[in-house]
């Protein structure tokens, strides 16, 4: 698949076939809350945590649905991809349970702690600077080389309709929903929310949130039109891609408002998060909390569903650490 075909929307049934077809390969994460956040808050937030899959990301879902619905001739080429680093991670995985290749084109600056993952199941990796046109040149090579199926990192309806496993997994563990919010850099999980809350839970608005120094997904929200940054830089390394036209088409469509947080309030959310939550969670991941902490007022009351989309950090090279 490239991004130059006429792609199909998903649909609601492309994400329950897409369950059907990965369950063997994730695992159906846990709902955790916490009376601190709660009460800081004025909210009751409900966080799914996604850092608890195998490879530490949501991402295993779709890209488990796209490597396990692979016809065994295409399968025996193996797959391909460009990533900073999870949806690698989560393709290598799920192409080391089917036993097949993975490509990899990974950013030089992607966590040391991402690229060994990627490493660890199995994947190839092809390393590039730091920009979107920089990853999509060395992809293209690799691609022409192997022959391999490009599993785009988000926009692929194979991927979101496996992303949208996830909120079906969370209105179920979850009653009464007023918001479900979730990270957003190119949208594939925000996509995949919307497309089952949609159909599970109308009456619940779907938010979006961003770093403010990584904000084009807000703009072009604003704006009504894609509007895409080369190469943005903020701690939330998993939110540095734009919008494409699959997932501009739910963003556009689906979701009620993209919010934003500063690099010191997404740090400040994510220590809130390992330290109320108890649980390990990436900048990227922070940045939905980060934004409530930001304006309380808007959740107070409500009750939240927010996605903790991944735990893969560099344990020693922390953003609260100095040097």
């Amino acid at each position: 698949m490239s991004d130059s075909e006429t792609m199909t929307i998903p649909t609601y049934e492309d994400m329950l076939a897409a369950h059907e077809r990965i369950r063997p390969h994730i695992r159906r994460t846990p709902v955790r809350t916490s009376d601190y956040l709660n009460e800081v808050t004025g909210a009751q937030l409900f966080f799914k945590c996604e850092n608890f899959q195998e490879p530490g990301a949501f991402k295993i879902r779709g890209a488990a649905n796209a490597v396990f619905g692979l016809g065994e001739a295409q399968a025996k080429k193996g797959v391909a991809t460009h990533s900073s680093g999870n949806h690698a991670s989560c393709l290598s995985y799920a192409a080391m349970r089917r036993g097949i290749p993975c490509h990899v084109v990974m950013p030089r600056t992607a966590p040391q702690a991402k690229k060994d993952t990627v490493r660890r199941y199995g994947g190839k990796i092809t390393e590039c600077e730091p920009s979107t046109s920089a990853r999509e040149a060395a992809f293209a090579r690799v691609q022409a080389e192997t022959g391999a199926d490009f599993v785009h990192p988000y926009n692929d309806p194979r991927v979101i309709a496996g992303q949208g496993t996830c909120a079906r997994e969370f209105l179920e563990q979850t009653d009464g929903l007023d918001i479900v919010m979730a990270p957003i850099g190119g949208g594939g999980m925000i996509s995949g929310t919307c497309l089952t809350v949609a159909t599970l839970a109308p009456e619940t608005r779907v938010i979006a949130a961003e770093p403010e120094q990584a904000d084009d997904a807000c703009r072009s929200f604003r704006a009504g039109r894609i509007i895409a940054d080369d190469a943005p830089k903020s701690i939330a390394d998993g939110l540095l891609v734009p919008l494409r036209e699959l997932t501009w088409h739910f963003v556009s469509t689906r979701v009620a408002d993209i919010l934003t947080a500063s690099e010191g309030e997404i740090v400040e959310a994510m220590k809130l998060a390992w330290k109320h939550l108890r649980v390990v969670i990436e900048p990227s991941s922070a940045v939905p909390l980060a934004t409530i902490l930001k304006t309380p007022d808007r959740f107070a009351g409500k009750r939240v569903g927010v996605i903790l989309t991944g735990g893969n950090v560099d344990l020693d090279r922390l953003p609260w650490m100095q040097g």
